[in-house]
């Protein structure tokens, strides 16, 4: 197997999995890269991944990959291409999502041949109460760029023909996953601090919001995620999300937990 370039594909609302993934294709170190951004694209034209090593890089949502991400991911059409998996979480645990990405992956065709858990500041992590605050960290991105250098190497240390001979790389997790919850009828709201502006509509996955003429967003709870870019890019701070669940994280969460890595050779 020849690999000519490299990619990173991403479902990434409030920028961590981003982060993480661009620091890995970092330490691969190769100059014909291209990123393929699927937070806010829900088109369904095929992608082809050809002759490379794909980064595919997800949050955690409750132990499992986001469903929205599994659609996205689903365009991805591989040739004669290995990829690495990474699945970010908020510092409680990934559970179940790390196994789910490989076997997408494998899935769709690649073969992957590398993973990691990485952690990036939770979603629900609010001033006050935080949960992983600002991860990842300069020490997060380190190890990011150190695993991807480990990963070029491995691949450029592998006889030709001995990579079709490997087996399924072995991660934690479970099959079948954890069940997914019933997803809660709830959705940040906007405070009088709204100007209008609409940034919250632009950043938001799936559609769910809409300003219209400068009023305070409508957002559809039927369609939200809960992945709170809204509340996080917000240039007024003026959307919440008021959750029980952030006193739980904040309470239960702050020992911090580090990055895991995973080879296949």
């Amino acid at each position: 197997m020849v690999i000519e370039r490299n990619h990173l594909v991403y479902f990434s609302p409030t920028h961590t999995s981003q982060k993480v993934a661009r620091a890995i294709c970092e330490g691969i170190g190769m100059d014909a890269r291209q990123e393929i951004d699927l937070t806010t694209d829900d088109g369904t034209s095929p992608l082809n991944i050809k002759n490379s090593v794909c980064v595919i890089a997800s949050p955690v949502y409750a132990g499992r990959v986001p469903v929205e991400a599994l659609k996205r991911f689903s365009r991805l059409r591989p040739e004669n291409s290995v990829a690495v998996v990474v699945a970010v979480y908020g510092n409680r645990h990934y559970d179940d999502a790390l196994i789910e990405l490989r076997d997408e992956a494998e899935r769709m065709g690649f073969k992957v041949v590398a993973a990691a858990s990485f952690i990036g500041e939770h979603s629900y992590s609010r001033p006050g109460m935080p949960v992983a605050e600002g991860r990842p960290d300069d020490s997060d991105l380190m190890k990011a760029r150190d695993f991807g250098r480990r990963v070029k190497a491995m691949l450029d240390g592998l006889e030709a023909g001995s990579l079709e001979k490997l087996g399924l790389l072995q991660v934690p997790g479970n099959y079948p996953y954890k069940p997914l919850g019933p997803s809660m009828k709830v959705a940040p709201v906007s405070t009088d601090n709204c100007s209008g502006c609409g940034e919250c509509v632009d950043v938001c996955p799936t559609k769910a919001i809409t300003v219209i003429d400068y009023t305070k967003p409508v957002t559809d709870v039927d369609l939200c995620i809960k992945c709170c870019a809204c509340v996080k890019m917000c240039p007024c701070g003026a959307r919440v999300f008021d959750t029980p669940f952030t006193a739980k994280l904040h309470a239960m969460c702050a020992e911090r937990r580090e990055p895991e890595v995973f080879f296949i050779a």
